[in-house]
């Protein structure tokens, strides 16, 4: 698949995503190129505050992983909950593969910067932007992606249930927790933080950052 280039015209975004997924399914390359290309802002901006290099050889992946488990979408979600439930998979495999016997991998302890201490490909304009950025992959990665699916890519907590594989309810905890755990770690990162980013100002703040990211 080629990266992204808008070389498709508007029409071609009236399909729907299980059907362009039906059609690559059956050998149409060219629908699943349109899918990487409807998709592939989406599924990078998961991964890149999360590596400490480009994401898209991982987003290569999780797209040959949506074609590899394809049966298993049965189109009850979307086909965006399922590509993330994909990617999921795939930054799971990322980790385990970079810590070979360092122990057990645990998304609700481990976070991005304890797994991978270099700094994020991720470079923001603004001290305000680095800090949540930062402070981001501070908290554990259980909540970093909840945060992230939820202010970045507008899914509900139902939705983010489907994708994480937990119940909605456990997924509007982890919304909650995780907002305040990003807070204490932006008061750690910096003692400014607190006059530039509070309780009230946090989900604007968090949201603004969706296309500091990667171009959305």
């Amino acid at each position: 698949m080629s990266g992204r280039g808008g070389r498709y015209p508007p029409r071609t975004l009236t399909q729907d995503d299980a059907a362009l997924l039906e059609a690559w399914r059956g050998g149409d390359v060219d629908a699943g190129e349109r899918l990487f290309e409807r998709h592939f802002d989406a599924v990078a901006r998961y991964f890149r505050n999360k590596v400490d290099e480009g994401p898209d050889d991982l987003v290569q992946h999780t797209f040959l992983g949506c074609l590899e488990s394809r049966d298993r979408f049965r189109g009850e979600a979307s086909f965006r909950t399922f590509l993330f439930a994909v990617a999921h998979n795939v930054l799971r495999n990322y980790y385990r593969d970079r810590r070979r016997g360092e122990g057990r991998l645990d998304f609700s302890v481990d976070s991005a910067f304890g797994l991978i201490p270099s700094p994020s490909a991720v470079v923001a304009k603004q001290r305000v932007e680095q800090l949540l950025l930062d402070g981001l992959r501070r908290i554990p990665l259980q909540y970093q992606i909840v945060l992230e699916l939820h202010y970045w890519e507008d899914l509900t907590a139902a939705e983010i249930g489907v994708a994480e594989n937990i119940a909605v309810g456990t997924a509007k905890t982890r919304l909650r927790r995780g907002k305040a755990l990003l807070l204490e770690a932006l008061g750690d990162l910096a003692p400014e933080a607190s006059s530039l980013v509070n309780e009230a100002s946090l989900e604007e703040r968090v949201r603004s950052l969706r296309g500091v990211v990667v171009g959305g």
